[in-house]
């Protein structure tokens, strides 16, 4: 039997298809290819790589717990046959994520306790975070909510109760839209929230953190774009992105589109063991992120969730790593190495 988080994450096809596509008169074409292009199934994706057959059983295995969710633009940039790859490292369930080591959990970094309203968690000074829905592009393999009861947080249902608390809190100046991924819902739902948060008085700032223009570059649509220019409140983008073999011509074109806008555009990434802990990947990352607009903004350790724990990187190796970084680098280019902390005020530096 499926544990009740588990069965949480196996996001139904029909509920990924109301949250992330229009009505269906309104639908266009283009996006609903690029949105139903995803492959689901470790055996399809073993096939398409050259994959040998012995990594099918503990994939299945792993995905019965953290479902796989592959968009067909991410597999495109994954070398055939390559066990190493990055970008493979980062999607390919494993018997790895069946371990369950004391130290990890299913909540690292105190998401529950921060809940203040279901959909809503507030644990930072002047800064609440949007919880809009629990679909993704991509499911990461080190997703720190990757046990998260999103059922619990039905956005639609919450979002009066939501708004409310906002209000009655003068202090809160800042709205960070999270997930799953906030870029999942349709164009429509996205400019009624926008609207209804643009009639907070005291919100200043609104920040969307997303993996959808790296994972899924075609959902940044015309009409997304212009959506996106409509908001009226300072507007920050952090996008996802742990290596530069995620950056391919198309993504850097959708993230050049969306400077051109007059977004603010940050990128946050995990330090992943085999995927990006060496210097020369995170110089280029830097570089390649700026040549798009986008300024490195954090380099996280990894939060401690269950199933993750092959991907950490100790901190005495991520410390000296970043010393290198640090000479490296020109200083707008260098991301913080921090870490989130339960119950902590704000991220903490390593």
């Amino acid at each position: 039997m499926i544990p009740k988080t588990a069965q949480l994450l196996q996001i139904p096809s029909s509920q990924i298809q109301e949250t992330m596509e229009e009505k269906p008169q309104k639908r266009d074409k283009n996006r609903q290819k690029q949105l139903t292009g995803t492959l689901r199934n470790a055996d399809e994706l073993l096939q398409q790589l050259a994959l040998p057959a012995y990594l099918l059983a503990p994939a299945q295995a792993a995905s019965t717990h953290f479902s796989m969710r592959v968009p067909d633009a991410w597999l495109a940039r994954i070398k055939t046959g390559d066990l190493d790859d990055p970008l493979l490292r980062q999607i390919l369930p494993t018997a790895e994520e069946l371990k369950s080591p004391d130290d990890f959990s299913t909540d690292p970094v105190g998401d529950q306790e921060a809940r203040v309203v279901p959909g809503l968690l507030h644990k930072y000074q002047g800064r609440v975070l949007l919880m809009t829905t629990g679909a993704c592009a991509i499911h990461c393999r080190y997703c720190f909510r990757r046990h998260y009861p999103y059922a619990d947080d039905n956005f639609l249902t919450q979002l009066p109760a939501i708004l409310d608390y906002i209000r009655a809190d003068s202090s809160i100046h800042e709205i960070i839209l999270s997930g799953g991924d906030p870029l999942s819902l349709s164009n429509g739902r996205l400019a009624s929230l926008f609207q209804k948060i643009q009639t907070i008085s005291h919100i200043k700032r609104l920040r969307i953190h997303t993996r959808t223009p790296v994972a899924l570059p075609g959902r940044i649509d015309e009409g997304l774009l212009k959506l996106l220019q409509t908001i009226k409140l300072q507007t920050v983008i952090v996008i996802h992105c742990n290596h530069p073999n995620e950056l391919d011509e198309r993504v850097l074109e959708t993230l050049s589109d969306m400077r051109k806008c007059g977004l603010t555009l940050l990128n946050q990434s995990v330090l992943l063991k085999g995927v990006n802990d060496n210097v020369d990947t995170l110089v280029h990352l830097s570089e390649r992120l700026f040549s798009a607009g986008v300024l490195a903004y954090y380099l996280h350790q990894l939060d401690r969730v269950k199933g993750a724990q092959h991907f950490e990187v100790e901190d005495a190796k991520a410390i000296a790593l970043y010393e290198v970084l640090r000479q490296r680098l020109p200083g707008y280019l260098l991301p913080k190495l921090v870490r989130e902390q339960r119950g902590a005020g704000a991220k903490t530096p390593l």
